[in-house]
């Protein structure tokens, strides 16, 4: 566990003061953060895409082999590491709007502690179905803008003026890039890759065997 992570959940405002002390010491220390929460996801969804399946229609249950899986893992681990290092830089190219000269590994940093909050959501991927999905999605977005918004000002060291425009224009450049990238990550996994899905209907415990369940004739030949 990185030493900021229950912090930023239970204190954030302690915690951007940690993390940035611990930066002007190491300026790469965030990428034990990065490297070891952006697997959290994407073990989580070989494991939940693998071997628990979700399911589309009534009594069927869909899962992805072990190579399909596999390569799905990994393209979403590489897009969270891609992703993070595109918003670091964006954030350094902002800066220039709002009084703040930070590094570009401050900006890459920042941006690695910002998204805590969906590398946890990733815990959801165990069991996929869309309304778990959407909920935890959902949770660690609010999340994440409230660590933005908190930590913009200690982190930068800007004006509560300046910090609240640099952290609007970051979120919406956050979500231009998460949409840049994910969807033809995405897409390049399910067209380049080419997936194999694996199907199972969930019989009826009550019965042994699809032999042993009862047949109806058909209507008009019943007696």
């Amino acid at each position: 566990m990185t030493p900021h992570l229950f912090t930023l959940l239970t204190r954030p405002d302690k915690a951007w003061t940690d993390i940035r002390r611990d930066e002007a010491s190491n300026s790469s220390h965030y990428l034990l953060h990065l490297l070891l929460f952006a697997l959290l996801p994407a073990v989580c969804m070989f494991i939940g895409t693998r071997f628990v399946g979700w399911s589309l229609v009534e009594d069927e249950r869909i899962r992805l082999d072990t190579r399909s899986a596999l390569q799905l893992s990994v393209v979403i681990y590489l897009s969270i590491i891609l992703g993070t290092f595109v918003m670091g830089w964006f954030l350094r190219w902002m800066s220039r709007s709002f009084e703040a000269r930070p590094t570009f590994n401050q900006c890459v940093g920042f941006t690695a502690y910002v998204i805590t909050p969906f590398f946890l959501a990733g815990l959801g991927a165990l069991y996929p179905t869309r309304w778990l999905a959407l909920v935890v999605l959902i949770a660690a977005g609010l999340y994440s803008t409230y660590l933005l918004l908190v930590g913009l000002p200690t982190f930068m060291r800007l004006d509560s003026r300046n910090s609240f425009l640099y952290a609007a224009s970051a979120w919406g450049v956050g979500l231009l890039v998460l949409v840049n990238i994910k969807i033809p990550m995405i897409l390049f996994w399910m067209l380049v890759l080419d997936p194999n899905y694996e199907r199972n209907l969930v019989q009826d415990q009550s019965y042994g065997t699809q032999e042993e369940r009862p047949r109806q004739e058909p209507p008009g030949l019943q007696r």
